[in-house]
């Protein structure tokens, strides 16, 4: 696939059109936000879906003319899939992408190892924006959370804590486990030797090494994180509240833009931003 004209109406394929995010998704596509630069080419959905056939923007009021589909094969007609999706339907997808020549941006968290694995072989094939969190304010506490630990060493000790609404199938979030990811590296540690997950019973004194993570889960909470460095007589804590899905489907977006003219490569939203 070919570098895209900057006049050229990127064509757009959602994966699990129906959800909330899919709804969110086309949403952002069908208004200001995207209506200029890209248009919604495919729909997807699971087989038993209830919403097959129907048209894929009138869950967000805007009938659009792009039915919803569980037919993998309307890829072919997409130049970058937008996928918040699990982690199965997400490799069924990459498979198919990988065959079509069709970009992905990729919001789905909960993988394992060899799943990410597989997603980073596919991108020497296909232009790839792999991210834990879409969200501009997300991303700038990443990169905030890398400052401190850099700033402030081994005398505060890490905690994470994110919030998520009931419906949400892993734990702790991506985003999280992202910050920790982050914080580790700054500070020279080995996450998955220092990572503790919640805490009960006689635990004993803190390790000073450990970075905790503690998920909440309840209600409509689109998603809140905060990292907090617990020092002697002061703790520094960045924390940032998703009040709206469309943060995401904006950073999406703004992802979908960055590959245009990327036929290949492994990308986050670090990359997109302009912040590696």
């Amino acid at each position: 696939m070919g570098a895209a004209n900057e006049s050229h109406a990127v064509k757009i394929a959602v994966a699990g059109a129906t959800g909330r995010m899919g709804r969110t998704l086309i949403e952002a596509l069908l208004g200001p936000a995207g209506k200029d630069d890209f248009t919604l080419a495919a729909a997807l959905e699971v087989a038993d879906n209830r919403f097959l056939g129907k048209d894929a923007g009138e869950a967000v009021g805007s009938p659009c003319g792009v039915s919803v589909t569980a037919d993998l094969g309307v890829l072919a007609g997409a130049e970058c899939l937008i996928d918040f999706t699990r982690p199965e339907g997400t490799l069924a997808h990459l498979d198919k992408c990988v065959e079509s020549g069709t970009r992905m941006v990729i919001g789905t968290t909960g993988f394992s190892a060899e799943q990410k694995q597989r997603i980073a072989q596919a991108a020497a094939r296909i232009g790839i924006v792999f991210a834990p969190n879409m969200a501009i304010g997300v991303n700038a506490v990443f990169k905030l959370a890398e400052l401190a630990a850099g700033m402030l060493g081994d005398a505060y000790d890490v905690e994470i804590i994110e919030a998520h609404h009931r419906h949400k199938a892993d734990a702790p979030s991506g985003t999280a486990l992202k910050i920790g990811e982050i914080v580790a590296s700054a500070l020279g540690r080995n996450l998955q030797t220092n990572a503790i997950y919640a805490r009960e019973g006689m635990t004993g004194e803190r390790d000073a090494k450990a970075i905790a993570f503690h998920a909440v889960r309840g209600g409509d909470i689109v998603g809140e994180h905060t990292v907090m460095f617990a020092g002697v007589g002061e703790r520094v804590e960045l924390t940032v509240r998703s009040g709206s899905r469309m943060t995401y489907a904006l950073g999406a977006l703004r992802a979908c833009r960055f590959l245009k003219d990327k036929n290949s490569g492994l990308f986050d939203m670090q990359d997109v931003l302009g912040l590696s």
